[in-house]
């Protein structure tokens, strides 16, 4: 038996609690949270793949009928809710081993009732869970508004440089509340940092019109460029972020989850948890200038250098980052990833390769919208 069969068959061992109309189980009980959004459904559809799906026992909360009818045919336990509602999200928590959290990497409050609910599983039942929660690396942005590269680079094996951001950061009170959960020693946790996510998504959960394909950043940029008529930038564009494919993300969390269940003292957890995800850096300028190189191509626009956006436009696509965050500089090394065994191999210029198919499925996409309007 292989240990990490052996590992499903300890955890499996005992029945969980029936709560909220979720079925017992002996299988490992999988909470997922962002089923239908565009990292946390590739998680999802991955775990409905693996080798060991018949020893996870599934469930996604999600908000629409719709949606939990389309997942219950996939065999996962749904339940209809969102993450403001605490009370329920606090019982779905104690009823799972693995929490995946992939829906809202700045909701404090939905965080703090997850952590509620794993350390009621610690007490009630002995179980020590894990909470492998997704954030991201605008936690490292500066100031730098397009004017200039910083030579800051985070590694991910130095958890004293992010410990040393300030709350104040994007996804830094969500981070910290969890970590400090960890501290306390009722459940490990364990942090994904991903850079730039790009790549359009296919498979069973976006055929069956559950998940959400497309990348936010990416398409902001793109759909930037066909409302203004030219590709923009914050600044010069010449600060600078990494960038990660979301096959390859998706990569890390399974060989996250295989590690803890086969090896699981292999993995830091904590503020030894950190996890970035990257494989290539770029700066905000490149990045615009590809998209102006495929709008050309696709005979939607004839200008491919990017121009600064003024202040009025900066507020405009800001994006939910906020005005001059698509300016910043955000470097990290995923070194600690890389030491579980992660091995991505799609760089920048793939990155930059895939602009083209993107803006053409958005341009797809806006002309149906519109043929629908008519």
């Amino acid at each position: 038996m292989s240990a990490c069969h052996e590992s499903i068959r300890l955890l499996t061992s005992t029945r969980t609690n029936s709560i909220l109309g979720i079925r017992m189980s002996t299988r490992i009980p999988i909470l997922v949270l962002g089923a239908t959004g565009y990292i946390g459904g590739s998680v999802l559809a991955r775990l409905l793949a693996h080798s060991d799906r018949d020893e996870f026992d599934i469930t996604a909360l999600v908000r629409s009928p719709r949606n939990a009818a389309r997942l219950d045919s996939f065999g996962i336990t749904t339940v209809i809710g969102t993450l403001e509602e605490a009370g329920k999200l606090e019982v779905l928590a104690s009823q799972a081993h693995v929490v995946f959290s992939m829906a809202d990497a700045k909701n404090l409050r939905a965080i703090q009732a997850i952590l509620r609910g794993l350390r009621k599983r610690r007490e009630d039942t002995g179980d020590l869970p894990l909470l492998i929660h997704n954030s991201g690396t605008a936690c490292l942005n500066d100031d730098a508004r397009g004017m200039y590269s910083s030579d800051v680079i985070y590694d991910d094996m130095k958890p004293e440089q992010i410990e040393a951001l300030p709350s104040s950061q994007p996804h830094r009170q969500v981070d910290m509340a969890i970590v400090e959960a960890d501290q306390r020693g009722y459940l490990r946790s364990y942090i994904i940092l991903p850079s730039s996510v790009y790549g359009i998504v296919s498979g069973p959960l976006v055929n069956a019109r559950v998940q959400n394909p497309y990348a936010r950043l990416m398409p902001h940029f793109i759909r930037c460029a066909l409302d203004r008529g030219q590709v923009g930038m914050v600044g010069n564009g010449v600060s600078t972020w990494n960038n990660v494919e979301i096959g390859e993300l998706t990569d890390l969390y399974m060989i996250l989850l295989e590690t803890l269940l086969a090896e699981p003292e292999k993995a830091g957890h904590g503020s030894e948890g950190y996890y970035f995800a990257e494989n290539g850096e770029h700066t905000w300028c490149e990045l615009s200038r590809a998209i102006g190189v495929a709008l050309r191509q696709l005979g939607i626009s004839k200008n491919i250098e990017p121009t600064s956006l003024n202040e009025e436009e900066v507020a405009k696509y800001g994006g939910t980052l906020g005005g001059y965050a698509l300016g910043t500089n955000a470097r990290c090394r995923a070194n600690r990833a890389r030491a579980l065994g992660w091995r991505p191999t799609k760089t920048t210029n793939d990155m930059l390769d895939s602009l083209k198919a993107q803006s053409q499925a958005l341009i797809m996409e806006q002309q149906a919208k519109q043929q629908m309007m008519m």
